[in-house]
């Protein structure tokens, strides 16, 4: 949510500068902006940062931006891309026809309110980030029957999910020791949750993949790896396969399917007896004999 709740990653602009208050205060509380010169920057940001939606103005449709504008579409199909009609000016009819063409072909007509209610309408359903919400949703239907603090668990592992993360952090979140989530799930004898937390992570590696435009060092820097090294070494410990031949392999579907049959359905039976956050109450006869041998050490 890019560090504040309620907010979408930053939405970037190419805008005439008449354009950019408006836009900025549609957005209040939903996103902030980017605001570029030219759709190449537009394009260097989606290679380089967290982008939610693009947004060109009609009056910046111009025959010089219509190859980078179709470029944004080709490679970034995953990420919104929107003209805005502002009542600033007019474009010409052509350049509009021309966008279109080209596959930039959601246009919002802003000059009545109407247009800003529906952009952010638009903007706010990828706050819900639909795709992973309905793979999440699949995964909840795996655990059904399972524990209420199972289902929390598998919760944290996708909802937020914005780089590489440590079962430390994982714990913290959910309130939990990392000694203890360690624990409970070696005793169920279940995966390690560092395993749980790699392959969610290869779940958003693999939809940002969806994406032709971003290289593996751009994914590597999404998700917060050191270096494009760092993040084939990290695939080829857990995938046995390069970062290149994940991205022809896996999308967002196989990989959340991969984890579904690798990590939740061959141990249903165990995850259905697992609380991995709640502290069991000790039978009366351990406790007492853990408390006589606690006072016997200290005689």
């Amino acid at each position: 949510m890019d560090g504040m709740t309620g907010y979408i990653g930053p939405v970037a602009t190419v805008l005439d500068p008449r354009e950019r208050t408006d836009v900025e205060r549609a957005g209040a509380g939903l996103y902030r902006t980017i605001h570029r010169d030219s759709v190449q920057e537009v394009l260097r940001d989606l290679r380089q940062r967290r982008v939610s939606a693009v947004l060109l103005s009609a009056l910046r449709c111009t025959p010089a931006e219509l190859p980078r504008a179709t470029r944004v579409v080709r490679e970034f199909p995953r990420i919104p891309a929107v003209v805005l009609v502002s009542r600033f000016g007019q474009a010409a009819a052509t350049d509009l026809m021309a966008l279109g063409g080209s596959g930039m072909n959601r246009v919002i007509d802003v000059r009545a309110s109407a247009g800003w209610s529906t952009l952010r309408a638009m903007l706010s359903a990828e706050t819900l980030r639909e795709r992973d919400r309905q793979a999440l949703q699949e995964l909840m239907d795996d655990l059904a029957d399972t524990p209420e603090d199972m289902v929390r668990f598998a919760r944290a592992l996708f909802d937020g999910y914005s780089g590489v993360r440590t079962v430390r952090e994982l714990a913290t979140i959910l309130e939990v020791t990392p000694s203890t989530l360690v624990s409970r799930f070696f005793r169920a004898r279940l995966p390690a949750p560092k395993r749980y937390l790699v392959f969610a992570g290869l779940v958003r590696a693999a939809r940002l993949f969806e994406n032709p435009g971003f290289s593996v060092a751009d994914v590597a820097n999404h998700l917060a790896h050191s270096s494009p090294q760092s993040f084939g070494r990290h695939v080829r410990t857990y995938l046995g396969i390069s970062a290149g031949e994940f991205r022809q392999s896996y999308d967002g579907t196989r990989m959340m399917r991969r984890f579904r049959d690798e990590l939740i359905r061959p141990y249903h039976s165990r995850l259905r007896r697992l609380s991995p956050l709640v502290a069991k109450p000790r039978p009366i006869r351990a406790a007492i004999g853990a408390l006589a041998y606690a006072m016997s050490q200290r005689i």
